[in-house]
């Protein structure tokens, strides 16, 4: 299982839009992160800015969003729809498509149980719960 540090990850966000900005090569896994970073302009300029913001702290009581942790979790969400892992994610999505005709707010909406799911799995200290994730997005 691939687990980067903050510093990996973060990096592999940065290297990725440097290279996209000087039309280098992008790898297939980049390919998707630049994705994910096109459908986010608002996160743009932090990716410009590697010195200011690759040690930044996302703190909850600071409000706001964690711009890589948010991307990190669309990249997830785009693994677990390719693999239908766990089974059932990909009927979900294409329900929640259906329904509201925005892939990127779908992914919004599956992100946001997705995050419920890894919450209550880490205040527990169990593993994540699926049958937690679909219930909230059977919702």
């Amino acid at each position: 299982m691939f687990n980067p540090s903050r510093y990996q990850a973060r990096q592999f966000f940065f290297s990725t839009w440097y290279k996209y900005n000087h039309q280098e090569v992008l790898s297939d896994m980049e390919k998707i992160a630049l994705g994910v970073i096109l459908l986010h302009p608002e996160y743009q300029s932090i990716l410009d800015d590697t010195e200011r913001y690759h040690d930044k702290d996302y703190l909850p009581e600071m409000g706001g969003t964690n711009p890589f942790l948010h991307m990190s979790m669309h990249i997830a969400i785009k693994e677990q729809l390719s693999i239908d892992q766990p089974v059932g994610i990909r009927d979900r999505f294409d329900r929640l498509l259906k329904k509201n005709g925005n892939e990127h707010e779908t992914t919004h909406k599956i992100m946001e149980c997705l995050a419920e799911m890894l919450w209550q799995a880490q205040r527990s200290q169990t593993t994540p719960d699926a049958s937690i994730y679909f219930e909230c997005l059977d919702k």
